[in-house]
């Protein structure tokens, strides 16, 4: 892999360490995901405000990611080009979890500060406890893009294409299993116990990353290209036109675009699952928040088994064909699930499906970048195609909130995640046939892109 060289049981061990950190990775991922929705609830935020949340962490994602992975790209250290990035990371990202974790508390306090002064007036205490929430989570936001970048691109560096599929999907099973232990044992502590899930998961992640710094190994990198002329003005110019003026690439990015818009739909499960809706909608299944944790656990358990065995086939019939099937299979549950779920049985049956299906995609997600992207880019095309999906981030939760607010239907979400979904089909058949045009199975070679300078070869 470039300059390293692995014996069979160096390969596994680089592997087992990359894949420890699958499960800490996750569950970091999910945390501040599925809880600060729910702790705006609890304060007493509509779904606009909710979904301007979502929209306001793509935000920050989509205009730092690009400058995380253009300077991964060039940096050059004792360390490597991304384990500097990951260590670095380590304090803030775990205060910050602390941090949100005492949100409520934060909230209160700062209130009492307010009042002290004559103005309480003006505030409350859950718009406090809000405005600390939004603000942590900017800044927890930041580093959290530089580690997740960081530890992304290192997957790239050290893991041997030949078997970048089997390791997607180990990769895969373990984050379903991790997803699993959160859902199904964490999820419930969040009422009543919320500083505590975040210390522990604080805790674990900061001790895991930092060992998997010290033990993983990066190999040597050729020098950096020159720098753009012109500043940072013409990096910024640089960088657009490599990126986004290939169709090939734009292809690419754009079927990220709409399989990413599907996920603003699902961060209103928890509402149309449980009791936590809002008043004059739909009915709702009205699980318990446990109940519902149960449920939503026990689906991935399916995606264990369906992880380990795509990894086969995406090694042997390449991740965009195993790409086109989980898309298209994903529109097909989601259909079903708008169709039938009426109870927790329903919705245990039609979920485990669904995220069968989204298994499927995943384990070929993982393994399309580094075999369809320039590996001396591959941060900065990485980083472009985050920003994509980013873009649907920004523009799909508050879109998806005022739509709610006006149909009024949680059920609705699946219908949403389908139409999505079924545009992400469309995008992969598409990039798919480009692939063949350019040398599929036989000879692909990542396209230049337009006005690039040649790369230095590997020593």
């Amino acid at each position: 892999m470039g300059t390293l060289t692995y014996t069979r049981a160096g390969l596994w061990q680089v592997m087992f360490w990359m894949l420890l950190g699958v499960v800490f990775f996750q569950l970091l991922q999910m945390l501040p995901a599925n809880a600060i929705p729910l702790q705006m609830r609890w304060a007493g935020a509509g779904d606009t405000l909710i979904g301007f949340k979502s929209s306001l962490s793509s935000l920050v994602t989509f205009l730092w990611n690009p400058v995380v992975g253009s300077v991964s790209d060039r940096h050059r250290g004792p360390l490597g080009r991304r384990r500097p990035f990951i260590l670095w990371t380590i304090p803030p990202v775990f205060l910050g979890l602390l941090a949100l974790g005492a949100s409520e508390p934060a909230g209160e306090f700062i209130y009492r500060l307010i009042a002290a002064c004559g103005l309480g007036t003006m505030v409350t205490a859950a718009g406090c406890t809000l405005t600390w929430l939004l603000v942590v989570m900017v800044v927890f936001l930041l580093f959290n893009a530089v580690y997740t970048q960081a530890y992304g691109c290192l997957v790239a560096d050290v893991i041997p294409p030949d078997v970048i599929g089997k390791f997607s999907g180990f990769y895969r099973a373990l984050g379903a299993l991790a997803s699993l232990a959160f859902n199904r044992w964490s999820l419930p502590w969040l009422d009543g116990h919320t500083f505590e899930v975040y210390a522990v998961t604080g805790v674990l992640y900061a001790v895991v990353f930092a060992v998997i710094v010290w033990r993983v190994k990066e190999g040597e990198y050729p020098p950096p290209p020159p720098k753009a002329p012109g500043g940072w003005q013409g990096a910024v110019k640089t960088y657009l036109r490599e990126c986004f003026t290939h169709r090939f690439y734009l292809n690419y990015f754009v079927a990220t675009f709409f399989n990413w818009a599907s996920l603003a739909p699902m961060g209103y499960l928890v509402f149309f699952a449980t009791s936590a809706g809002q008043p004059g909608y739909a009915e709702t299944l009205g699980l318990s928040l446990d109940e519902f944790g149960k449920v939503k656990g026990w689906t991935f358990l399916v995606q264990i088994p369906v992880f380990l065995v795509v990894g086969h086939f995406v090694d042997r019939f390449h991740p965009i064909r195993v790409a086109v099937l989980g898309m298209a299979l994903e529109t097909i549950t989601y259909l079903l699930c708008y169709w039938y779920t009426t109870d927790a049985s329903s919705l245990l049956l039609w979920l485990t499906l669904n995220q069968a299906a989204i298994a499927v995609y995943l384990g070929a997600y993982m393994a399309l970048g580094p075999r369809l992207l320039p590996r001396s880019r591959y941060g900065q095309f990485n980083a472009a195609n985050t920003v994509f999906g980013i873009s649907s981030l920004i523009l799909g939760p508050l879109l998806v909130g005022m739509l709610l607010a006006a149909i009024r239907d949680y059920r609705y979400i699946y219908l949403m995640c389908a139409v999505c979904t079924a545009l992400a089909t469309i995008a992969n058949w598409t990039l798919f046939r480009q692939w063949r045009q350019l040398g599929g199975d036989a000879g692909f070679t990542p396209p230049e892109p337009p006005g690039a300078p040649p790369q230095p070869s590997s020593p």
